[in-house]
């Protein structure tokens, strides 16, 4: 299908993404425009829609490096949990979680937050062949290695650059989000909730992993060095707040360890 997009320079104008820069069999280069004329280029299947660099955190600005895109998820997601919630807790495990909160379906649309490699769009979409999904990072590192993984998968997403502090796209354009780990990262986490609010269907369903505090002391002198960079952290009780703020319902909830999953409904 054909998606359309919102103009970043102009909100009320919108961009036309052929359905061919979503088949990631064929590399697709060259350029989209809005009525206005700002112009923006694919470079093998990737949207740039981020005209100008936004300020980042240091814990940001490591997803700009390479050697931090190549080792992501084959050496890190696939241990990270385990790791973080002190049991065995196979990558496997959190994406059956995914599915069975998220259950997609044919012909709705899925936005993947801070993507990073599309772990959850590219597990989606293959959980549900004819679903359409959307995977969104700041990172042009980050999105190459996403593309060449959905490409090997046979997942077919589309792929665009932008900041999710301001997403191009218009109110209500999903049927449902998910965010893996990037709320920690955010410096401006009520805006990006809010965003996220905005275009994502009443009632739609938002799945969100992220690291809540420490309750030992060690852990905590171990987090409170992490801020230091850019990474934050919240108890569950200020993450449900901060939720709740931004528009969103509590469905269901758990934490294992310093792991916190929850479904989130639009209210």
């Amino acid at each position: 299908m054909n998606f359309q997009v919102r103009s970043p320079l102009f909100d009320s104008e919108s961009i036309d993404i052929p359905k061919e820069v979503s088949n990631l069999s064929k590399p697709f280069n060259g350029s989209i425009s809005s009525g206005k004329g700002d112009e923006y280029l694919i470079k093998n299947n990737i949207i740039d829609l981020l005209p100008t660099e936004k300020s980042y955190s240091l814990a940001q600005s490591t997803n700009h490096w390479q050697v931090t895109a190549s080792v992501y998820e084959d050496l890190w997601r696939k241990r990270s949990l385990s790791l973080l919630t002190g049991d065995e807790f196979p990558i496997e495990e959190e994406q059956n979680l995914l599915t069975e909160w998220m259950t997609p379906k044919a012909e709705e649309k899925y936005l993947d937050v801070g993507c990073s490699t599309a772990l959850y769009a590219r597990t989606l979409k293959k959980h549900c062949p004819d679903s359409f999904h959307v995977a969104l990072d700041f990172s042009k590192v980050m999105l190459t290695e996403a593309r060449l993984k959905a490409e090997a998968d046979q997942t077919n997403i589309l792929f665009i650059r932008a900041d999710a502090r301001e997403m191009p796209f218009f109110g209500k354009s999903f049927d449902g989000l998910m965010m893996g780990g990037t709320l920690n990262e955010l410096t401006d986490e009520l805006k990006v909730m809010f965003e996220c609010r905005r275009v994502l269907k009443e009632g739609g369903t938002f799945f969100m992993m992220h690291l809540v505090k420490a309750n030992h002391w060690v852990a905590r002198l171990l987090q409170s060095s992490a801020e230091l960079g850019g990474i934050n952290f919240w108890t569950v009780d200020e993450s449900n707040e901060l939720f709740g703020r931004a528009g969103f319902r509590v469905e269901d909830q758990f934490t294992k360890g310093i792991v916190c999953f929850t479904k989130l409904i639009a209210e």
